[in-house]
């Protein structure tokens, strides 16, 4: 019997019995949908989450100091430094950063730097602001990636001459010159503020975007206070605030940007082993560490994937519920079925033609119900990736796995019946009532 022959008829006996066919296919349109939604769904949330990761750079990489230690044979740490207070001597200085450049070319495309000068009220006659001023110089100002909405971000012939100029949010010109001030307007005005009894006055270059997501992105904390009390960054050059801090270039910290994402592990460990050979050799109680942000992000997707295929594998058990019914209905259709294959078979019928008959009727209901469970999962997991904030788009590969699988499970779960079947005594299954 041809293969379209047996198809023809294997649909024309599921529409004999539409209620059973549907109640078979159900197992199998639930198993697929849950696999295909949750796959969905989880694919959404790892998107989005590695989205925000990277958006954070992954080809930073933070340099702190860090007390003298050394790991044991079992792998604790243990501090071997003298226990004091930073000293000057102690920081990372220009001559470290520039040595890292020499040292390193093309390996390292930038180092961010930056230095807090004072925090509190800048005032406008009887309005104020609430505002923190931070010294960047060019390429931490460029990994803040702030939208410029007036004006120009602070420039590097800013940075060499030490101007006195300023970066201010939006939120700063809505508290200090109203809701709909222009913010063209506020550009060669000045910053003022007082701290303590130091006073602080710079020339407004350049308006930026405040953003509540990129402030938490950046600092890890939600905003300081809200409306009027909210506090926002207000930029100056580098050397600028070091020259207000009376200190010479000394650094707790900085970022290095590496040349390529994929040398960001191996360059921080070079680094780090270049600064301790280098500088902290001999430095009693202090060591160069360093911190990459793509061990952690690879982690993330690693841990994220593991569980969308563990949630995956747990919603597949419906799959073999759908499967084992699929056989069990098939085991049923057959007893009903049994004069027809007498007959069919004392008219000539093969072993192979019946046992390909019954395959193809099990392989038809799970196909038909993998194109339903992949429509039905494809609609669920849209839905609900849209109702907790996520853009979801069904993958293709594993649309094209359910399926394959549905199919997969007709051809195995058919086999034992339609064997059952091929394996009548044609003299036994006629005498059958």
């Amino acid at each position: 019997m041809l293969l379209s022959e047996n198809i023809k008829m294997a649909i024309h006996q599921l529409k004999a019995n539409k209620l059973r066919t549907f109640l078979t296919m159900l197992g199998i349109i639930i198993g697929i949908a849950s696999v295909i939604a949750i796959i969905t769904v989880g694919d959404a949330m790892t998107k989005s989450v590695m989205n925000s990761l990277n958006s954070m750079g992954t080809n930073n990489i933070e340099f702190y100091l860090t007390s003298k230690s050394t790991t044991d044979k079992d792998g604790n740490v243990e501090t071997t430094g003298v226990e004091r207070d930073m000293k000057d001597s102690d920081y990372f200085t220009d001559k470290m950063m520039t040595s890292l450049k020499d040292s390193f070319g093309d390996r390292i495309a930038g180092i961010s730097l930056s230095a807090e000068l004072a925090n509190g009220k800048a005032t406008q006659g009887q309005k104020y602001a609430r505002i923190a001023i931070k010294g960047l110089n060019s390429y931490a100002l460029t990994q803040k990636k702030l939208t410029i909405l007036a004006g120009a971000p602070i420039s590097d012939r800013d940075q060499n001459a030490s101007s006195k100029v300023a970066l201010v949010s939006d939120r700063y010109v809505q508290n200090m010159y109203g809701q709909n001030a222009d913010l063209k307007s506020v550009l060669a005005k000045h910053v003022e503020m007082v701290s303590g009894s130091s006073y602080y006055s710079y020339t407004i270059v350049g308006v930026y975007k405040y953003s509540e997501d990129q402030n938490k992105m950046m600092t890890g904390e939600a905003s300081n206070g809200s409306g009027k009390n909210l506090q926002t960054d207000c930029y100056i050059p580098l050397s600028v605030a070091q020259q207000a801090l009376h200190s010479d270039a000394l650094y707790g910290d900085f970022t290095v940007i590496a040349g390529t994402t994929d040398d960001a592990t191996q360059l921080k460990d070079d680094i780090s082993k270049y600064l301790n050979q280098h500088f902290y050799e001999n430095n009693d109680a202090y060591m160069a560490d360093g911190y990459s942000m793509q061990a952690d992000i690879k982690q993330s997707g690693e841990m994220m994937g593991t569980l969308k295929l563990a949630i995956s594998a747990i919603a597949a058990i419906s799959l073999l519920v759908g499967g084992i019914g699929v056989m069990n209905i098939m085991v049923v259709s057959i007893t009903e079925r049994t004069r027809e294959i007498g007959t069919r078979k004392a008219l000539g019928a093969t072993n192979r033609s019946i046992k390909m008959q019954f395959i193809i009727e099990a392989l038809v209901i799970c196909l038909i119900g993998g194109i339903i469970g992949m429509i039905l999962g494809s609609v669920i997991g849209i839905a609900i990736s849209k109702m907790i904030g996520f853009v979801a788009v069904p993958s293709i590969s594993s649309v094209v796995i359910s399926l394959l699988f549905s199919m997969g499970f007709g051809v195995f779960f058919g086999y034992y019946p339609a064997s059952k079947a091929a394996k009548m005594n044609p003299i036994d299954a006629l005498r059958y009532e």
